[in-house]
């Protein structure tokens, strides 16, 4: 049996409730198996795939706090720090009913190669609760949050874990929690990314993974032969990443006209109104029946339904395993060119497999959602330097990582023969600089 079968077998056997970690791990040995059988005899003996499919250490923890009926109310709280070996563990904190060990360990997973993909000196973790933010009181979230890091605060640091937002997570959390780490440490620092500007945040960082998203695919299609302008896109999701990927397509010449949230999605063959669509999620953080009904050229459709759209270019930005086989079907057969995942991993392996098949250009999540840390990490730059770089500054930076990242990937693919695959592309780029890290630091 191979070195990859082995280990595959493994994580199978060891976490067997984890169907989402098994899966990340899956789609990263399988793409990287020409680099692995070509050192296979080092690295069996580094044992590097087992160390690599191991997080450092993982915290699950009790997250009481109290409802404004006076009702005391219990949550889990959980954080994977995943590996370190290029940096301080970084990575979101995701707040949504759905979050259990097996999804955090395989965000954190494929974190550590996102993370590497950026070049930047920062190392795989992430972390959330099963709490629901939605429909909670300032209050009450402001309750939740203390709690939560009241615990999370032993494990964290500028120069050790530096968390920041994920699904549910957004500017209202992040100050809270950061807020009671300053009262619990005592101290002032670099602690959390996606920080409000009054207190260390970043210029762009709202922006920067649905603006990053977009500078990828840009340069992707550049390097096949097309052009985002005239192009139109097919948007799932609502939140950040998909407001903002939106509004950076729409400035690159394409149209946007669907976006969806968990209850139902959009069509607007006019193009998806940003300003109306923030007004909505941002500030009434209200369901898309709103934009519907403040848009006459839009429709709304309950349940699922934003890949039956034509589109030339499909941007998956919502949460993972949204996009199945059946949608790829319905993306290949409408003409579709492009698929760009603007999410961590919301496309099935059988549905990636299908579009590589059917040669769709496919930019997986690893390196096309990126942005967003990539300007995290920036926004330890500037806290660690005592600076404040302008939004131009932070945003020229983000599209000159992202357009490295896609010729890291697309350079990596062509060395070992895979021409084309940029999921393959990705995960090598992204293993080769970790795998070196971690074999010249022994083991630890």
């Amino acid at each position: 049996m191979s070195y990859v079968d082995e280990v595959l077998e493994r994580i199978i056997a060891k976490n067997p409730a984890e169907p989402e970690f098994h899966q990340a791990v899956k789609e990263v040995l399988e793409s990287l198996r020409p680099v692995i059988e070509a050192n296979e005899e080092t690295y069996r003996r580094e044992a590097l795939l087992e160390r690599l499919t191991e997080p450092d250490r993982q915290f699950k923890f009790r997250v009481p706090w109290v409802d404004d009926k006076g009702q005391v109310q219990v949550n889990t709280g959980y954080r994977v720090q995943f590996n370190n070996s290029i940096g301080p563990y970084k990575g979101g904190l995701r707040l949504h009913p759905s979050v259990n060990l097996g999804i955090i360990k395989f965000l954190g997973f494929e974190q550590i190669f996102k993370n590497s993909l950026t070049g930047l000196p920062i190392g795989g973790g992430k972390g959330g609760s099963d709490f629901d933010p939605k429909g909670k009181s300032d209050r009450e979230v402001m309750a939740f949050c203390q709690s939560f890091m009241t615990e999370l605060s032993k494990y964290i640091g500028a120069d050790t874990d530096v968390p920041a937002g994920d699904i549910g997570t957004g500017a209202r959390e992040i100050g809270y929690m950061f807020g009671q780490f300053k009262k619990i440490r005592g101290t002032y620092e670099g602690v959390l990314t996606g920080k409000g500007l009054a207190y260390g945040g970043s210029l762009a960082r709202t922006e920067a993974t649905g603006y990053g998203l977009l500078y990828l695919t840009e340069e992707m299609l550049k390097c096949n032969g097309h052009d985002m302008k005239g192009k139109v896109v097919c948007v799932s999701g609502s939140g950040n990443v998909a407001i903002y990927a939106t509004q950076k397509a729409h400035q690159m010449g394409a149209k946007v006209v669907t976006v969806s949230d968990s209850t139902g999605w959009v069509y607007d063959p006019e193009g998806i109104d940003v300003e109306l669509l923030k007004e909505v999620k941002e500030v009434k953080r209200a369901r898309l029946t709103e934009y519907a009904a403040a848009r006459p050229s839009a429709e709304y459709h309950e349940g699922r339904g934003v890949w039956s759209v034509k589109c030339d270019i499909a941007l998956p930005c919502a949460t993972q395993n949204e996009l199945f086989l059946e949608d790829a079907k319905a993306l290949v057969a409408n003409g579709c060119i492009a698929v760009a995942e603007g999410a961590n991993m919301p496309t099935t392996l059988e549905a990636t497999e299908y579009l590589q098949q059917n040669k769709v250009l496919f930019a997986p999540g690893k390196a096309a959602n990126a942005g967003g840390v990539a300007t995290s990490a920036l926004e330890m730059s500037q806290n660690s330097e005592r600076l404040s770089w302008t939004f131009e500054e932070v945003d020229s930076k983000l599209q000159g990582i992202m357009v490295n990242i896609f010729h890291n990937l697309d350079d990596a693919a062509k060395r070992y023969g895979k021409e084309g695959d940029y999921v393959a592309g990705a995960n090598i780029a992204g293993f080769e600089k970790v795998a070196e890290a971690m074999i010249a630091q022994g083991v630890v």
